[in-house]
C-alpha cells in the first residue's frame, strides 16, 4: 500500500539507528565519514554503514545518507569513490546541499534518489519545480515556512515534502548562516557549526542598552515540538516528518520517536477522530530534551518572542522512570524478521533446510511484499548406531538464531527418527539457511551494475587565463540613497547595484537613469530571503520593475533567482555569494540555468578561489558580510515591532559589535560582521584570479566612511597599487579558509 507519512529519525551512530527503528521510525538519516552536516557526530565508518543499509532493508526501513555540505573543488574528485559502495549496497537516498554534488550524483547514479537539503533554502513553488526538473525526489523545507506555504508547494508539485517536526531550531535560515564561519572559522556549511546563537549578547540602540547580556540569549530559539499539530502538517502535504538531533544520545532519539509513532499511528488509523495529546506524553518529550520549553515553530507564525529562550538555554533533566523504560525497550534492541522453515533429516541424504520469508521492496512509493524461498543442505545424515536424533533435539538446535536478524515464526521438522546427524552439521545448516535467506531478501536492494566511474575520474584541465590585461569591472552595491549618490561620482566604478528597499518601485527608473547618465550599469538586488509569501508584492510591481531599465538582477537564493528569471528580467539574472558555487560543477549547474555571472563564496581561501573562479565570477573585496539572515526580528523581540527599519547593534562578551538591520517588507533580519572585509592589501594576488568583476558592498557605511574606502580602491583601480591602508578590517577567509 502507498505510505501516507514517514517518521524520519536522526542517527548520529549505528547504535542510535537500532534504537530509532526499534522505537518505530520508518527511516533514518545518518552521516558517513565524509561530507555530512554534523561533522562532530559519531558518524558511521563505511563498513558499519554498509551493514546498516542492509539492516534497514531487512526490516522494511529506509536509510538516507547525508552529503549535505558544500564541497571544495579537490573534494569533488573523492565523492564518486565515497558514494559508490553505498550505492551498490542499496542506499535509499542522499541528502544534498551543493548543486555541484547534486549534478554529479544525478549523472553518476541516475536511479539514486536525491533529497534537497533544507540548506538549499528552496522556499517556494518555483524552486520545488526546478528541483523536480533536475531530478530530485524530495525537498526538505526551510524550518521557517508556514503551513500555507507548504500546502501551496504540495499542490503545485508532486515532489515528496520533508519537514522538521521536533528538535533544535536554528536562528538563521539554514544555509544562510556564516556566523560560526566568520567568527571562528568553523563553517555551518561544512557541518562544523560552533553555535554562536546559543551565546549571550546585549542589544543596543544609538549606544543605549535595550537588552542586557544576562537576558541576552536573543539568538537562541526554543526547541521545536509539533506533536499537537501533527495532523495539520500531514494535511498540508508533509510526507516525511523529520526529527532533528544527530548529535543527541540514543535515548533521546528513541524516546521522541516512540511518542511521535504513537500519535502518528493514532491519527492515520482514524484521521477524522478528535486528536489530543496527553499531558503525560508532553511531559515525557520535555524531559528528553528542551531549551526553556517548546515552540511549534514557524508553521503558524512568522516570528515572535514566544520562540526565544532569552535566558541560558540549559538542558532540563528528564524523568528517570520514562528514561529507564526507553533504555529497557529500545536501547540495544534489534528488530527480528519472522521466517518459516522446514528441516528434513533422513538417512542417507543431506540435511536440508528450506526457509521462506516476505521481502519488503519499493515500487515507486508503494511498499510491496514478495515471498522469498531458499533451500540449503549440509553433510550427510547417517544411520543412528544407538540413539536416534529426535524432533525435539533437532528443533532445539535449529532454533538458536542468536544475534541474527531473524526469529522463527514456525519451524517444521521432518525426520525418520532413525537417523543421526552431528550437531556441527545442524549448526552449519542453520547458519547457511539464515545467510542464504538474508542474501535473497537483500538481492532486491543491492545494485550490481553501475555507470563506470573512470570518466568522472578524469579531471578536466582548467584553462589558465592571463587576466592581467583583461578589463575588470568595478562593481559597488548600495543599501541607502546616500550611498548610491556617492557612487555616482566615482568614474572608475562601472556597475552599481541598488537594494530593492532603497526606494519605492515607482522611483526605480530614476535611479537607473541616474546610473546610466553617469556611465554605469545598474542592477537590482532582490531580498536576501525570497519566499512565496513575498512574491505577490513583486508580481504587483513586475511591470514597473521590468520597465525601469535595469541591466540585471542580483539574487541570493534559488527562489529569488528563478522568480527574477521568470517574471522580471529573463536572461539577466546573476547569483550572489549565498547562492553557492564552491566548485566548478556547481558553477556549471548555475550556468545551465542561464545565470549571467556568479559571486564567489566568501568562505573560500585564495587557493580554493583559484580552483573555482572563471571569467563569469565576481569576488567581494570590501564589505560587511551578512553573518545571519533570520525570520526572527531583534527589534520586535526587544522594543517591539515598529514596521519600519531600525538599526540595532548586537554586542558579544568580547565587546565585538555586530550591526543589525531589519527588513520590514519581507520581514527578516540581517546581522552583519563587526568588521568589514577588505582585500585591498591582497590586491596583487586577487588580480591574478580569473574574474569578471570585483565588488565593494556598502551596507552600514556613512558617506564619510565610504569616502575613505573608495579612495583606497580607486587608487587600486587606477594604478594597481595603494599607499593607504584601511584600519579595523578583516581579510575574512581569504588567507585561512573555512574548516
Amino acid at each position: 500500500m502507498k505510505q501516507i507519512a514517514e517518521l524520519l529519525a536522526p542517527a548520529g551512530s549505528v547504535e542510535t539507528m537500532y534504537a530509532a527503528f526499534a522505537a518505530g521510525a520508518d527511516a533514518v538519516y545518518i552521516g558517513g565519514s565524509r561530507f555530512g552536516a554534523r561533522a562532530y557526530a559519531d558518524n558511521a565508518e563505511s563498513e558499519s554503514l554498509l551493514d546498516a543499509i542492509d539492516y534497514a532493508h531487512l526490516h522494511g526501513k529506509k536509510l538516507y545518507l547525508t552529503v549535505n555540505t558544500l564541497l571544495k573543488e579537490q573534494e569533488m574528485d573523492e565523492l564518486y569513490e565515497y558514494l559508490l559502495p553505498f550505492y551498490r549496497q542499496g542506499l535509499d537516498a542522499v541528502i544534498v546541499q551543493d548543486f555541484g554534488v547534486f549534478r554529479s550524483v544525478r549523472e553518476w547514479f541516475p536511479d539514486l534518489a536525491i533529497h534537497a537539503s533544507t540548506q538549499m533554502i528552496m522556499s517556494g513553488e518555483l524552486s520545488a519545480e526546478k528541483l523536480k526538473e533536475l531530478g530530485a525526489t524530495r525537498i526538505v523545507t526551510p524550518r521557517e515556512l508556514s503551513l500555507n506555504e507548504i500546502r501551496s508547494i504540495h499542490k503545485s508539485c508532486d515532489l515528496e515534502i520533508e519537514s522538521f517536526v521536533h528538535g533544535a531550531l536554528c536562528y538563521c535560515y539554514s544555509g544562510q548562516c556564516l556566523f560560526s564561519s566568520i567568527a571562528g572559522g568553523r563553517s555551518g556549511n561544512r557541518g562544523r557549526c560552533a553555535q554562536p546563537c546559543r551565546m549571550a549578547y546585549s542589544v543596543e540602540q544609538n549606544g543605549k542598552v535595550i537588552l542586557p547580556q544576562q537576558k541576552g540569549y536573543i539568538l537562541s530559539p526554543k526547541d521545536l515540538c509539533t506533536i499537537e499539530i501533527l495532523p495539520k502538517l500531514i494535511e498540508a502535504g508533509v510526507y516525511s516528518l523529520k526529527i532533528e538531533g544527530r548529535m543527541k544520545k540514543p535515548e533521546y532519539t528513541a524516546g521522541v520517536v516512540s511518542i511521535y509513532r504513537k500519535y502518528l499511528d493514532r491519527y492515520l488509523a482514524n484521521p477524522k477522530a478528535p486528536y489530543r495529546v496527553s499531558e503525560a506524553d508532553k511531559k515525557h518529550l520535555l524531559g528528553l530534551f528542551n531549551r526553556k520549553g517548546f515552540t511549534d515553530g514557524y508553521y503558524t507564525r512568522h516570528n515572535g518572542t514566544s520562540m526565544i529562550t532569552y535566558t541560558a538555554p540549559d538542558f532540563r533533566a528528564g524523568e528517570d522512570v520514562f528514561l529507564e523504560k526507553i533504555r529497557t525497550d529500545y536501547i540495544g534492541t534489534k528488530l527480528k524478521e519472522n521466517i518459516k522453515g522446514t528441516v528434513k533429516i533422513y538417512q542417507g541424504k543431506p540435511a536440508i533446510l528450506s526457509v521462506t520469508a516476505a521481502a519488503a521492496c519499493e515500487d515507486g512509493n508503494v511498499s510491496v511484499l514478495q515471498k522469498k524461498e531458499i533451500t540449503v543442505s549440509a553433510g550427510m545424515v547417517q544411520e543412528a548406531k544407538s540413539r536416534p536424533l529426535t524432533k525435539e533435539a533437532i528443533q532445539k538446535q535449529m532454533e538458536k538464531l542468536g544475534d541474527t536478524d531473524f526469529s522463527w515464526e514456525s519451524l517444521m521438522i521432518e525426520t525418520d527418527e532413525a537417523s543421526f546427524c552431528p550437531v556441527g552439521v545442524l549448526n552449519e545448516l542453520r547458519r547457511a539457511g539464515v545467510q542464504s535467506i538474508k542474501d535473497e531478501l537483500l538481492k532486491v536492494w543491492h545494485r550490481e551494475s553501475v555507470i563506470s566511474g573512470e570518466t568522472f575520474k578524469e579531471k578536466a584541465q582548467k584553462t589558465v587565463t592571463d587576466v592581467q590585461g583583461l578589463a575588470l569591472i568595478w562593481h559597488a552595491s548600495a543599501e541607502t540613497k546616500e550611498q548610491f549618490e556617492v557612487l555616482l561620482s566615482q568614474d572608475w566604478i562601472s556597475q552599481v547595484t541598488i537594494d530593492s528597499h532603497i526606494c519605492e518601485p515607482d522611483q526605480y527608473e530614476k535611479f537607473v537613469q541616474k546610473a546610466h547618465q553617469a556611465g554605469k550599469m545598474c542592477f537590482l538586488y532582490l531580498p536576501k530571503v525570497f519566499r512565496q509569501e513575498n512574491e505577490p508584492w513583486y508580481l504587483e510591481h513586475k511591470e514597473i520593475i521590468s520597465a525601469a531599465g535595469f541591466d540585471g538582477i542580483l539574487a541570493s537564493t534559488p527562489e529569488a533567482w528563478l522568480f527574477a528569471q521568470k517574471y522580471l528580467l529573463p536572461g539577466k539574472v546573476s547569483a550572489d555569494h549565498s547562492l553557492y558555487s564552491w566548485n566548478t560543477q556547481a558553477a556549471k549547474e548555475l550556468s545551465s540555468w542561464g545565470n549571467q555571472y556568479r559571486t564567489l563564496s566568501v568562505e573560500l581561501n585564495r587557493k580554493e578561489l583559484e580552483a573555482s573562479a572563471d571569467l563569469t565570477s565576481e569576488l567581494i573585496v570590501y564589505g560587511r558580510l551578512p553573518m545571519m539572515v533570520s525570520a526572527q526580528c531583534i527589534c520586535k523581540n526587544t522594543i517591539g515591532c515598529k514596521k519600519q527599519p531600525v538599526e540595532l547593534t548586537l554586542v558579544d562578551r568580547m565587546r565585538n559589535r555586530f550591526p543589525v538591520k531589519n527588513n520590514c517588507r519581507e520581514c527578516y533580519n540581517v546581522i552583519y560582521n563587526s568588521l568589514p572585509l577588505s582585500l585591498a592589501d591582497q590586491w596583487s594576488s586577487v588580480r591574478t584570479l580569473s574574474l569578471r568583476s570585483v565588488r565593494l558592498s556598502f551596507t552600514t557605511e556613512t558617506q564619510t566612511q565610504m569616502a575613505e574606502v573608495l579612495a583606497v580602491y580607486k587608487e587600486l583601480a587606477k594604478t594597481g597599487k595603494t599607499s593607504a591602508k584601511l584600519e579595523n578590517t578583516t581579510r575574512g577567509h581569504y588567507k585561512r579558509g573555512a574548516e
